[in-house]
């Protein structure tokens, strides 16, 4: 369509976009690896929904899903791979922009004497 503006790509990770899958970065960014029942209840979820979160982050090659014992117990374990470690970062400097832009909008905007009904 001619004259119409291009929306630019956005910078957001669409891997990191899920809430839930922001948050298990965010908790791993924190830590060299995690016990997944930890992570399940810092982030208030299910099994069902870390681990289907784990696996879409796997997949992005974000997380390294490693499995082992305790004692007799199996267990499961969460680690950022060094590629998550760097989308996470770019992926907050993405919102930290977005959140910076919207600011100085509003204040320009306050400038010019306009409202917002927000």
């Amino acid at each position: 369509m001619t004259g119409a503006p291009s929306i630019p790509e956005s910078p957001l990770d669409a891997a990191l976009h899920n809430p839930t899958r922001l948050a298990v970065a965010a908790f791993l960014s924190a830590c060299a690896e995690a016990e997944f029942a930890v992570i399940r209840d810092h982030c208030q979820v299910s099994d069902s929904v870390l681990s289907k979160a784990a696996s879409a982050l796997e997949t992005a090659g974000y997380v390294e899903i490693r499995k082992g014992h305790v004692g007799k117990r199996p267990r499961t374990w969460l680690a950022l791979t060094p590629n998550g470690r760097e989308a996470m970062a770019r992926h907050v400097t993405a919102l930290q922009e977005i959140v910076a832009a919207a600011r100085s909008a509003a204040c320009a905007l306050g400038r010019q004497g306009g409202s917002s009904s927000l």
